[in-house]
């Protein structure tokens, strides 16, 4: 399994912007799918967003549809979720997670590699 860290969590005003990364250890980062994840105080840890290892494949939860993007580099081992038009709902600490040669990039349950996790707050 690979070794997972993020960063890039803060607190920021809403409709404020943030980008959280997520590098990790080892050299077969490129055969991860990799996702974000995000658990607010009181709630089940839930999907946000995902990226295939094999395509690039992206896929996101409802919620932060059209303000949130996946990418990734394999050459920096790193994935990216930047975040726009952020929301007082959007506070939580985020996971990155890896999946590999995860296919099914919302199910939580597949994902073998997290990381400590990044508190994002935004305030109102």
């Amino acid at each position: 399994q690979v070794q997972l860290v993020e960063s890039g969590g803060g607190l920021v005003q809403a409709g404020g912007s943030l980008r959280l990364s997520c590098t990790a250890s080892g050299r077969t980062f490129s055969t991860y799918s990799m996702g974000w994840f995000r658990q607010a105080p009181g709630l089940e840890r839930e999907f946000v967003a995902g990226i295939s290892w094999k395509d690039g494949r992206t896929s996101y939860a409802d919620s932060v549809k059209g303000r949130f993007t996946i990418s990734r580099d394999n050459a920096k081992n790193t994935v990216y979720l930047q975040m726009n038009s952020l929301k007082p709902e959007d506070t939580a600490v985020y996971y990155c997670a890896g999946n590999l040669f995860g296919r099914r990039l919302e199910n939580k349950g597949e994902y073998g590699s997290w990381g400590q996790g990044t508190q994002v707050i935004v305030s109102s």
